[in-house]
């Protein structure tokens, strides 16, 4: 995160400061310090030729990409800065740390985060007994925390989050009571570490943890109703986000670690103060714990599979869940065990603040209720005593590979409505239910969907031209649109003509939709669009013209597609192009001259274009192009002539390329990639 001051407010900060604050960097006027300095943002390729004796504060400035630390550097800030109390050394490409860095005894703060290379922190560490905050957050290959880590006895925060390369917790960081921050515990897999590892029982102590608690391979934990007890999540109070994750428990033979029966969730109460929690992979009984109706103060649940609930609590009655998501939960046949009555008290106290719902790779799931109050018959225009239960506020809904049919329904969905591999008939009923609805946490009276921003239909039941057509009527604020999978959709003319606010479009998987014959006009404000396997595609057409404002282009495995032009070399907006598995295609030398003015692109990515034997010519014309990835051309035998005319190429990707250019030619380019190996 940046955040950027205002002019005025740096140059009072500055006054403020006087000599006590300083910032060396390239473009200092001088690399000497200042020896009344106490606070310094360094640029760690520079070595101040002053002594820093009396610093108190080292920070790394900007995101200048440093490759790695010189030994001149560490020297100087060990030995010339003893008396620092904070030491910021992230995104340095730290490949380690030395041993010497205890000198530091003064050290309270100590930030390493963002150093991917970085596998071991040296147990010397643990002799800084000053230290109050070690962050090594997002240092992805880190193994292992060190030893003996409980003679760091002032530490309160301990940030590791994104370290997924840990094995396990040092022994010891039980004792550590002082502790408000332990982004992750890491369970030891099969004892493999022994008495180095700490068990699960040594969170029991640590009470005044608070943020989040990420506790993974609980699979693994032996004994685990003592131990799961001894862990003492409910005494956390403080804690507001758990996170339980049985995920990557798979036997020597590949297959998923079935016993978790004995691992019961009824030992991991957590505090009922708690607002978020996640539930991944557990695959014990299917009853869910009772304590669940204690977390009052849930604003945000996840749960994710493998697992074997065949039905869930009801999430319905939490006055303050905002986020619910439920993934990969095979078994699960419904949401709720009984059906609503319809009335006015049931609709106000159903999911009153639910905000966001995304229910995906749920097969077995056909119904909301365990008894659906929509009968099975298919003639939807029949009168029936059908529930009109619906989300009072709910904004964004993702339904993706579950065949509900039955469900509540959701007039108020404004910023995004993704369905994917479903039944129609919850939209069908949402859309008809009408002219007007009024849900219960608003008193005006609105159109469905008439507010809504984005919407994504792929493959769903018994949509057809018509229910779309209805649909898109109701969505006058529609900016994102995406179809797919819609076999019977030829031609997208007459839907476009009501849509010309849209700013993004994706075509996918319509196999018999002719993109060439439609008309464009209306999408004028247009600035992304995606086409995906429309086989109809042969070149791009002239209609093109129209989206003037068109800044992004992505074309996958459209193997119709033989040519770009004519329409291409009209989008003189475009910023990004994407061309990937496109059989047939094969780059012409038409409109060059057209890229002469073709000032806007400036990043291209060209992948599996088998048949492409040279580059195109036009691509040495695009001077402002910064990116430039290749992947998968097995028949390449040219590159243009000149691709020292791409001034402003930062960066080239080649990845399994038959020809490579002359180096002559991309000598200039700072950063080049083969077969994704850093060359230069």
């Amino acid at each position: 995160m940046v955040c950027k001051m205002h002019d005025f407010m740096h140059d009072l900060a500055e006054s403020v400061a006087g000599r006590e604050g300083s910032l060396l960097n390239s473009n200092s006027s001088t690399s000497e310090l200042d020896e009344n300095c106490r606070h310094l943002s360094v640029d760690f390729s520079l070595i101040p030729l002053q002594k820093g004796k009396k610093l108190r504060t080292l920070l790394k400035f900007s995101n200048k990409k440093v490759e790695n630390m010189s030994d001149a550097s560490w020297n100087w800030i060990v030995s010339d800065c003893r008396c620092l109390r904070v030491l910021e050394l992230c995104d340095l490409n730290l490949f380690r740390i030395p041993g010497f860095i205890k000198k530091l005894k003064h050290l309270r703060y100590l930030d390493l985060s963002w150093n991917p290379n970085l596998f071991f922190i040296p147990k010397s560490i643990c002799k800084m007994q000053n230290l109050q905050v070690l962050k090594v957050e997002f240092c992805y290959r880190l193994k292992r925390l060190p030893k003996k880590i409980e003679k760091l006895v002032n530490l309160t925060h301990l940030s590791c989050a994104g370290c997924w390369g840990l094995t396990h917790m040092p022994s010891g960081i039980g004792k550590l009571t002082l502790l408000q921050t332990l982004s992750l515990f890491v369970v030891d897999k099969d004892g493999a570490h022994g008495a180095a590892a700490a068990d699960l029982s040594e969170l029991g102590g640590l009470n005044s943890l608070r943020g989040e608690l990420i506790i993974k391979n609980l699979g693994f934990v032996t004994n685990a109703g003592d131990k799961f007890k001894a862990a003492n999540l409910k005494e956390k109070q403080h804690l507001q986000s758990l996170v339980l994750e049985w995920r990557g428990d798979i036997s020597d033979d590949g297959k998923e670690d079935d016993d978790d029966e004995e691992k019961s969730l009824m030992d991991l109460e957590p505090h009922p103060n708690l607002k978020k929690l996640h539930l991944r992979g557990w695959r014990g009984n299917a009853k869910f714990p009772s304590w669940f109706s204690l977390l009052t103060n849930l604003v945000d649940i996840r749960i994710k599979g493998p697992s074997k609930f065949k039905h869930l609590p009801s999430f319905a009655r939490l006055p303050h869940l905002q986020r619910l998501k439920i993934s990969k939960l095979t078994e699960l046949e419904y949401m709720e065990d009984n059906g609503p009555s319809g009335g006015q008290e049931d609709s106000e106290s159903f999911f009153p603040s639910l905000k966001l719902l995304h229910l995906k790779e749920c097969p077995n799931m056909k119904s909301w209720w365990r008894n659906s109050p929509i009968d099975d018959d298919k003639d939807d225009d029949k009168d029936r005593t059908a529930s009109t239960m619906a989300f009072p506020c709910l904004s964004s809904l993702c339904i993706k590979n579950c065949p509900l049919s039955s469900m509540p329904l959701y007039p108020s969905v404004e910023d995004e409505l993704i369905l994917v591999n479903t039944s129609s008939r919850p939209l069908k009923r949402t859309i008809r239910m009408s002219s007007t609805v009024t849900t219960p946490s608003s008193s005006t009276s609105f159109v469905p969907f008439s507010k809504l921003k984005s919407f994504e239909a792929e493959n769903i039941e018994e949509l057809d031209h018509d229910m779309l057509d209805e649909c898109l009527k109701n969505m006058t604020s529609l900016k994102r649109w995406g179809i797919g999978s819609c076999s019977w959709l030829k031609s997208l003319s007459g839907l476009l003509q009501q849509m010309t606010g849209l700013t993004s479009l994706k075509i996918k998987d319509c196999k018999e939709l002719d993109i060439e014959g439609m008309q464009w006009e209306p999408l004028k404000n247009l600035s992304g669009l995606e086409i995906d396997n429309i086989p109809q595609l042969v070149s791009l057409p002239l209609w093109l013209q129209h989206l003037d404002q068109l800044k992004t282009l992505e074309i996958e495995n459209c193997n119709g597609l033989r040519s770009l032009f004519p329409g291409f070399q009209h989008l003189t907006s475009l910023e990004k192009l994407r061309i990937i598995d496109c059989k047939e295609l094969e780059f012409s030398s038409d409109g060059i001259q057209k890229f002469e003015d073709y000032t806007s692109l400036s990043h291209i990515r060209l992948e599996s274009i088998p048949k492409c034997q040279h580059l195109p010519e036009w691509l040495q014309y695009v001077t402002n192009l910064k990116e430039l990835h290749l992947k998968f051309f097995p028949g390449l035998t040219s590159f243009p002539d000149d691709l020292r005319c791409l001034t402003s190429l930062e960066q080239l990707h080649m990845i399994h390329i038959s020809k490579l250019p002359d180096w002559h030619q991309i000598a200039h380019i700072p950063r080049i990639w083969v077969n994704y190996v850093q060359v230069q």
